[in-house]
């Protein structure tokens, strides 16, 4: 597996491993490394507990720290069945498009068994980072 090094100013997804919040990214900007498996970072749309007027910091393993996925845009919209990622609930969770009418999306989250609809901008296509490459569940290819 590629290892990939995070520097002060990265922007970067948290993938959660927290139950309740799996197949879940959220969004954050390196502070600095802790070591080889670790990083400190502040996260663009969690605040702390105590003091919502500040971004949540974490010390973050760094198996569970990924770069940020480019903007891929799909001139006719996602299709049926595609994987996608819905930003909701300040950050970004996994899902499959079950049903499309007009800008809306029915999307299936197989993590809580609902299905619910979005507007087609709260979308992206789900990209996996897979030994130091993107690779769309859309397309088997690798993106660079």
């Amino acid at each position: 597996m590629a290892t990939v090094t995070f520097n002060r100013g990265d922007e970067v997804e948290v993938c959660s491993k927290q139950e309740g919040f799996l197949g879940s990214y959220y969004e954050g900007t390196v502070l600095k490394q802790l070591g080889p498996n670790s990083y400190a970072l502040q996260y663009k749309n969690l605040v702390e507990e105590d003091d919502e007027s500040r971004p949540l910091v974490e010390v973050v393993p760094s198996e569970e720290i990924r770069p940020t996925p480019p903007r891929i845009r799909f001139g006719g919209g996602f299709g049926l069945h595609n994987e996608v990622d819905v930003f909701a609930n300040d950050g970004w969770w996994v899902g499959r498009i079950t049903e499309r009418k007009g800008s809306a999306y029915y999307v299936y989250f197989a993590s809580t068994r609902e299905e619910i609809v979005y507007h087609g901008s709260l979308l992206r296509i789900h990209l996996d980072w897979v030994n130091g490459k993107w690779v769309s569940s859309k397309t088997p290819a690798f993106l660079a």
